[in-house]
């Protein structure tokens, strides 16, 4: 079996202990993913690549909510609405910022710290990344390169290596996998991803892309990141959506995602 895999936010840590290589970033990130399945109970380190696209989507240090851009607050405000049903616009006379910093100290109520530096590195990346230009076609086509050169019978894609994923593929029709699996995904989320991708859903659906046969969809039950968690409501040929308990505070990493072992039976499937 050959697995293929796409990291999701706040990897571009990996480039700078790479030296500044993708390659070596690449490396220091597959060494992790092979060692999480492991203690998952899947050993025989399956995944032969990690495809990296981090560094094309960084720009600069990861600021708090509200010293970040323009674009960056909309995310975060448009994010933070659907990650609980409260009021987030904008009162009488406040402004983008404003709202930002009052949507943060929400957040770190609600979840703490480590929520907060999830935002961090969040939304200037989704912003980035569907901000269209040169950073996402470079994403798109970094994460294409490693699925055409691996020929993958499974590719398994975290976070916003979902979104890359799933336009690499629509963008470059030639590319196959037996098995796409997506873990806590934003795809569907409203406002924020869903309306941006590339191609555009129809009538309120997006499609399993054609090269894809089989799609599956993973998301902690707490991942405030995959809203919503299932995708099949919102996706033409998602075969199943499993939800998982993976840590209500620990709830987004990939690391409890590949070891919480919800994928073994799956991926045995093609071990076999």
């Amino acid at each position: 079996m050959t697995i293929v895999g796409v990291h999701g936010i706040g990897k571009y840590k990996y480039f700078e202990q790479g030296g500044g290589s993708p390659v070596e970033a690449a490396d220091l990130m597959l060494a992790k993913w092979n060692r999480y399945l492991a203690d998952g109970g899947l050993g025989g380190a399956p995944v032969v690549e990690v495809a990296y696209y981090a560094h094309h989507l960084r720009k600069g240090v990861p600021q708090p909510p509200k010293k970040m851009a323009p674009p960056e607050k909309m995310v975060f405000a448009d994010w933070m609405r659907q990650v609980e049903d409260h009021r987030v616009a904008a009162a009488a006379g406040e402004t983008l910022t404003a709202l930002a910093h009052r949507l943060a100290g929400w957040l770190l109520d609600r979840l703490g710290a480590g929520a907060l530096k999830f935002a961090e590195d969040f939304c200037p990346e989704v912003a980035t990344y569907l901000g269209g230009g040169t950073p996402r076609t470079l994403s798109r086509d970094a994460v294409a390169e490693v699925i055409r050169r691996r020929e993958p019978r499974v590719v398994i894609a975290h976070s916003l290596g979902s979104v890359v994923t799933y336009e690499a593929f629509w963008a470059h029709p030639e590319l196959r996998a037996d098995l796409l699996v997506t873990l806590g995904s934003p795809l569907g989320m409203r406002n924020v991803v869903f309306e941006r991708l590339a191609p555009l859903p129809v009538a309120g659906m997006g499609a399993r892309p054609p090269g894809v046969k089989r799609w599956i969809n993973v998301a902690d039950k707490d991942d405030i990141a995959a809203i919503p968690a299932e995708l099949r409501p919102v996706f033409k040929g998602v075969e199943r959506d499993f939800q998982c308990n993976i840590d209500w505070l620990d709830f987004h990493t990939v690391r409890n995602y590949l070891g919480c072992g919800v994928l073994n039976s799956h991926l045995r499937d093609f071990l076999q």
